[in-house]
Order: C-alpha cells, then sequence, then structure tokens
C-alpha cells in the first residue's frame, strides 16, 4: 500500500519586504550568495524547502516602492514594475538573516545583480505566498535538479543530515561545469550522482536505472521546463502514486 503521508500545502499571509544587504559572499564557483536583514524580515515565514520569494530587480538609477497588500489585492502603485525573479528563500531564524544563492551566468538580469551587490544596497522581496511541507523521513527519496534547484536541494538535504535516521537519498544533479560541485561539497554522505554537460538523455538513463519502492517515498524534479516534463514522464505509471512526485519548471529556455 502506497504511503497515506502526503505533502501539505500551507499559505502564508503575502508580504513585501525591502531588505538590507548584510553580506555578499562567493559559497563557490558558481553561486553568489547574498544575506539580507532588517526590521523588515520580521515575520518570515518559509516552510517549504523548494519555497519561492519573488526578487525584484529595478532599472538602474530607478526607485523601487514596494506594493502595497490590501484586502482588494496587491496596489502596485502608479511607478515601472521592475524585472522580478523566483528564488529560494534560505531563512537563518537564529540569526534572523535571509540567504538568496545566486547562480552567477553571462545575461541575467540577477545575476549581474548579485556580481555588483554591495553591503548597505537594499533589496525587495514578496512572499513566499505559501509552502509545500514535505515529510523529511520518507525511507526512499530522489532529487533531480540542474543549477536553478540546487540552493533547494542544498536545504533540503542538510536538514535531512540533522535526522536520527537518514533515509535513503538519490540525487541527480546536472550541471554546465563540474566546478559548480563545490557548492554541495559539504553534502558528500549524500548519495550524489553528478552529470556534467547538461545532457537529458544520460539523466534519463541514469533515472532509468533506478528502482522506486512500492511505498514511503517521495520524488523531486526541477530545472528547465521541457527537460522537467520529460524527464517526470518515466515516473507517471499506476504503480506511483502521483501525490508524492512534485515536478515543477524552475525555467524555461527561449
Amino acid at each position: 500500500m502506497t504511503s497515506t503521508r502526503y505533502p501539505q500545502r500551507v499559505r502564508n499571509d503575502l508580504r513585501f519586504r525591502e531588505l538590507n544587504v548584510l553580506r555578499v559572499e562567493r559559497i563557490s564557483a558558481g553561486f553568489q550568495r547574498i544575506v539580507l536583514g532588517g526590521e523588515a524580515l520580521d515575520g518570515f515565514s518559509s516552510r517549504g524547502f523548494d519555497d519561492h520569494s519573488k526578487v525584484f530587480f529595478p532599472e538602474p538609477g530607478t526607485t523601487f516602492i514596494p506594493p502595497v497588500v490590501t484586502d482588494e489585492g496587491v496596489e502596485w502603485g502608479d511607478g515601472v514594475r521592475p524585472q522580478a525573479r523566483d528564488y529560494t528563500p534560505l531563512y537563518d531564524g537564529a540569526r534572523h538573516e535571509l540567504a538568496l544563492d545566486f547562480f552567477i551566468h553571462d545575461g541575467g538580469v540577477a545575476s549581474g545583480w548579485a556580481m555588483e551587490a554591495k553591503v548597505g544596497d537594499r533589496l525587495s522581496i514578496g512572499g513566499p505566498r505559501g509552502s509545500l511541507v514535505v515529510p523529511e523521513d520518507y525511507a526512499w527519496q530522489l532529487y533531480v535538479c540542474d543549477e536553478s534547484g540546487m540552493p533547494a536541494l542544498r536545504r533540503r538535504l542538510e536538514a535531512i543530515a540533522k535526522l536520527p535516521v537518514r533515509p535513503a537519498i538519490q540525487a541527480v544533479v546536472t550541471v554546465g561545469d563540474a566546478s559548480y560541485k563545490d557548492y554541495l561539497a559539504h553534502l558528500s554522505e549524500f548519495n550524489i550522482h553528478w552529470v556534467v554537460g547538461h545532457s537529458e538523455q544520460a539523466v534519463a538513463d541514469h533515472l532509468a536505472t533506478l528502482s522506486v519502492p512500492a511505498e514511503d517515498y517521495f520524488i523531486w524534479l526541477t530545472g528547465e521546463g521541457k527537460v522537467v516534463k520529460n524527464l517526470s514522464r518515466q515516473f507517471e505509471t499506476d504503480a506511483i502514486d502521483q501525490k508524492l512526485v512534485r515536478a515543477s519548471a524552475y525555467w524555461h529556455a527561449k
């Protein structure tokens, strides 16, 4: 019988926050960490490992005033709405700090901002509006992602590492450069299969070698939209409970 312990959705009150950059850290060959804080962070909640916060990037030289949430909805005001991207919030409740890990690549508005950010800069975020709370102790768990999902995977594995009994973890991570592996180097006790070069076929071939147990499992796939759709088909069978599969597009190729 398939496990009846399903992920649960919870809602948060939508809030927009203007935060201060406290630290800028190059924590990996591929990732720049921006640590944020300030009084506006009070009440921040993120209960799902793959939550998304909306991060706003106004044009240089312009001022962005965060929108106001009313009973009628979100009031954006009269200004130009800036570009926004979704990022995994890495919240440290003990230090009351929020970290965002930016994958550094050419041409990205967020990546460009992160590389130029300095202490004292301001950054506006919204949400997360809600969370999918996934039990950490499923006996067998599979995680598939590219660079865009690595912060969420890192958050998840760091939490699982604290469990008294370690579940069986299979992670498949595809990266454009082998140097990006260092982002998860401190989690080397986990079984991480690396695919260097973004070969969808290589990922699919590896997934085909895995056997999903009859019960007590969870499957998570994310990355580029079409790739996720293709890979998730391997798990669209009557033997697999679709409530225990989370397939989510983190970005879309142009």
